[in-house]
Formats: C-alpha cells, sequence, structure tokens
C-alpha cells in the first residue's frame, strides 16, 4: 500500500476552527486538504456566538460584509456567570459588538471562501490512524473513505500523506489521540441538556416560567425563534445527572422529564431539530505541537459553553497558526516560528479555562454562589471593571508575551482610520505582515514579498500615538519605533531572512 503525496497541510475536521485555517493558509497558496468524517454538515447550530475579536479577525480577511448580511449584532458587558451589564465605554475596539450567525451558516461562509481560494474539501473521510517522520504525515482513512481520494487497489482503505497535519476534529479529537497528546482536567460534574424543538405551549407562559425558574437555577433557559424559525425554541434544563456515555444525545423524554421537573410543565416541546449535552469538563492538550502534527480549536481544549467563548476561541487559534504554517510550508519561517503557536496559544486557552470554572460555580445553586453573583454584579456597575470583564470574554485583551515591554508589543492593532488608505484593517486582507509607517523613513527592502510597506498618517493621532508599527499577519503588534537599524533587527524574528 503506497502512501499518496497530496497536499502541503492536511486538516482534520471541517468546522469553523479548520475551515478558517484552511482559508488562511490558501491566502499564502498553501496547498491543503481538508478532511471531513460527515458526509454532509449536521446542520445543528451550537455555536452562534462570535465576540468582538473574531468580528475583528473577519474583518481584517474581508469577510465580515458576508456575516453582516446574515447575522445580528448584539452588546452585551459582563455577560459573566450569569450576571450582564450594559456595555462598557472605551472598550479598546473599532467593533463594539457580536455577532449571533447560526454555526450552519459560519461553516457555509468559510467553506465558500475556503473554496473560492482553492482548498480541497472531501467529505466522507474519517481518519483511522496516522504517523509521522522526518519528512511528512501519513494518514490512513477508513474503508468506506468516499471515492477519489487516493484509495489502493487492494480496497484496504485510502492513505494520505502531507508535509504537516492539524487536528480541528473536535473534543474528542482522533488526530489527538493517535498522537499521543495527553489531554488532562477535570471531568463533568452537572450536564445540561440543550436542544432546538417545537412547543404547543403559550410563548407568554414560557417566558414567565423561564423567568421563574431563573431565580434560583441559571442554566435553564429557552430562547425562541432560533435562528429565525418562528415557533422553534432552543431549550436548556439541567440533566439528573451526568451521563456514563455523553455522546449518546438524550431523548426528547427526557426533556419533558426535566422540564416539568423544573418549571412544572414540559411546554409542550415536540418534533425536535436537534438534541444534544454537556457537561462543565475542562481540559486542555499538554501541548499543541507534536512534531508535524498540531492541533487546534476543541481539539486542543474544551471548556463549559458559559460566556460563548468557544467558537472564537477555536477561530482565533487558526488565526494565529495559519500564517506560522504556511511560513513553515513556504520555506522562510524563522527558527521557532512554528512552536511559538502553542507558546502563545495555549496560555490563551488555559486562561479561557479558568473564566469558564469560575462561572460554572457563580451558576450554582447554593447560598454561597447567589452572594458571589450579587458582589459580581455590583462590581460590574464599576465601568473599570466590566471593561476587564468585557475584554476578557471578548478577547480583545489578549496580548502574546515578546519578551519586551512596550505598551503596544504583543497587543492586536485594533481597526484605525487612515487619511490616505481607507481603514487599516482593509489593507490586511491578504494575510501578509504590514509596516504602518507614519514618517515617510522606513523601509521593508528585502521583506517586500512578505511584508506590505504602507506610509500613511492616522486619522485621529491619539488612537496611535507612535511614528511607526510593524504587524504580523494576525495584527498584533511586533515592533514599534522610528529607527531602520532597529526595524531591521526585529524582522526577522517574525518574517526571516531578508531576500536580497
Amino acid at each position: 500500500m503506497n502512501a499518496l503525496d497530496t497536499a502541503d497541510v492536511i486538516v482534520v475536521g471541517a468546522g469553523p476552527t479548520g475551515l478558517m485555517l484552511a482559508c488562511e493558509l490558501r491566502l499564502a497558496r498553501v496547498n491543503v486538504v481538508v478532511l471531513e468524517k460527515l458526509t454532509e454538515p449536521t446542520g445543528q447550530s451550537r455555536g452562534r456566538g462570535m465576540h468582538a475579536r473574531t468580528v475583528e479577525l473577519l474583518d481584517q480577511r474581508g469577510l465580515l460584509d458576508r456575516f453582516l448580511a446574515v447575522s445580528e449584532k448584539f452588546r452585551v458587558g459582563g455577560f459573566f456567570g450569569g450576571v450582564m451589564k450594559p456595555w462598557p465605554e472605551r472598550l479598546d475596539t473599532a467593533h463594539p459588538y457580536g455577532l449571533t450567525t447560526p454555526q450552519p451558516v459560519t461553516e457555509r461562509l468559510l467553506e465558500e471562501r475556503a473554496l473560492e481560494l482553492g482548498a480541497e474539501i472531501r467529505r466522507g473521510c474519517e481518519v483511522v490512524g496516522l504517523s509521522q517522520d522526518g519528512d511528512g504525515v501519513t494518514v490512513e482513512l477508513a474503508r468506506d473513505a468516499m471515492s477519489g481520494g487516493g484509495a489502493d487497489e487492494g480496497g484496504e482503505g485510502t492513505r494520505l500523506r502531507s508535509r504537516y497535519l492539524v487536528g480541528c476534529d473536535g473534543g474528542r479529537s482522533v488526530v489527538r489521540k493517535l498522537t499521543g497528546i495527553g489531554f488532562p482536567g477535570e471531568p463533568s460534574r452537572v450536564e445540561t441538556l440543550l436542544g432546538d424543538m417545537e412547543v404547543t405551549e403559550d410563548p407568554a407562559t414560557i417566558a414567565a416560567a423561564v423567568e421563574e425558574v431563573r431565580k434560583t437555577q441559571l442554566r435553564f433557559g429557552a430562547i425562541p425563534d432560533v435562528d429565525g424559525k418562528q415557533g422553534v425554541y432552543r431549550i436548556g434544563v439541567p440533566a439528573d445527572g451526568v451521563a456514563e456515555d455523553r455522546t449518546t444525545a438524550p431523548t426528547l423524554d427526557e426533556f419533558k422529564r426535566q422540564l416539568r421537573a423544573f418549571a412544572g410543565t414540559d411546554f409542550g416541546v415536540h418534533s425536535p431539530r436537534w438534541l444534544s449535552r454537556f457537561g462543565d469538563a475542562t481540559r486542555q492538550a499538554e501541548r499543541y505541537r507534536a512534531g508535524r502534527v498540531l492541533l487546534a480549536g476543541d481539539a486542543a481544549h474544551v471548556h463549559p459553553p458559559t460566556g460563548g467563548q468557544g467558537l472564537g476561541l477555536g477561530v482565533q487559534d487558526a488565526f494565529n497558526l495559519g500564517w506560522k504554517l504556511a511560513a513553515e510550508v513556504n520555506g522562510w519561517a524563522p527558527e521557532g516560528l512554528l512552536d511559538s503557536y502553542h507558546a502563545e496559544r495555549h496560555p490563551v486557552g488555559a486562561a479561557v479555562l479558568d473564566n469558564t470554572r469560575a462561572q460554572m460555580a457563580l451558576l450554582g445553586t447554593d447560598p454561597g454562589a447567589t452572594a458571589l453573583r450579587k458582589l459580581l454584579s455590583r462590581l460590574l456597575d464599576i465601568e473599570e471593571a466590566n471593561r476587564y470583564v468585557t475584554g476578557m470574554i471578548t478577547a480583545v485583551d489578549v496580548r502574546y508575551d515578546f519578551g519586551e515591554d512596550h505598551a503596544l508589543l504583543g497587543h492586536r492593532m485594533r481597526d484605525l482610520n487612515l487619511k490616505q488608505g481607507g481603514r487599516l484593517y482593509g489593507l490586511m486582507h491578504d494575510g501578509r505582515g504590514l509596516l504602518l509607517d507614519q514618517t515617510g523613513r522606513l523601509s521593508v527592502e528585502g521583506w517586500a514579498d512578505r511584508v506590505d510597506h504602507v506610509v500613511d498618517l492616522v486619522e485621529a493621532e491619539e488612537e496611535l500615538d507612535v511614528p511607526a508599527v510593524l504587524l504580523r499577519p494576525d495584527g498584533h503588534v511586533a515592533w514599534v519605533g522610528d529607527d531602520q537599524r532597529d526595524l531591521v533587527d526585529h524582522l526577522p524574528k517574525w518574517f526571516g531572512s531578508a531576500v536580497s
């Protein structure tokens, strides 16, 4: 059985993380194949919220208008452990809102973009084995993998070959397990049933029941007209214990029983679109890279959905990884660039796990949790505290440690209006580095194939009071200053050797 060289990178999983990664890789002309076990998208809309940082990166890649056309904006501050406050003033973003987008729509838009850029997406391809050596990764697919993927004549399955492989295949990641990467953490202690279904009860009666139950149980809820479907509710209700096999979906009868236990009525639920269960397990991969295999999204970290951070966290993983992996494939990556993916994103994932642990404690029903929620509510009435928590949940406060102490270094740059060139994010659609030069004296000669040089002034000087900034392709500030020699010393750290 001969392995087939098929791609520079194989991405396992066609969810939002895998599709965003495919888009990022194709911007750099990397040959990428996405393998998805399912033959068709599930149509389930588990992840619906995208916070401000995810909105920003969509804008950085020219995708935001597509999402705005099919999404609803929301502005919620605090948004922590069942406590919600008005949106804080002076949050460091030009996109002070989140988007509610059905997950199937998110996946469709990202898949359309990936295909436009030339990615190959193969559905019905289940990974059952992989091995790696110094030159690449060999993937074995199940025997019933779709035809046309390079099946061996003996009918023993399909083998594919790539230089690198990224597992974006969810919390039960096969890639992570096959690679032997540890996934330590805590198992679920509580479980919640979640699903979309029709109801026969009057909406006013449902609303009143939800309001009453949520006085003591914040894991209970019923959202009407989910994704614009009139009469369809998204129901969440605490389960009766933790299921031994959480891969098995709950039944409608189980939902009815739990609804009656908490609300005294089952709302006449029927005709479920999908039913699921989730717990409060928190786990994180010990490492995001093992040789030529990397992990992103839920394959690298799982946590409760409190705060609505999961989808964005995975997409932001892809945004950090894509340009670095492309640089490695294209041969210009400086030493250690690909390893910086783990160094930067593992602490971010750990911080999200911690804040969801804290939120689950706040959602408890005991008197201590109730007292903590009251205290937190009062604290979030303080503008600075509200801004801190909102910045954490929306990920606009993420700063990578570059080992230097200028206030801007490591932070992502907010969108800026320029006097001549429109908006900063409008100049970043191609996924390249960018030198925003307000002096007109600097140069990126030697790196012009990787870094764009924009000579322009920021319209509002107080928004950027430094002479120039060097941005990585993910929008994080890599250098600040006005000295050409200092710039030349910093360019190789992120963009490799100069081309003469």
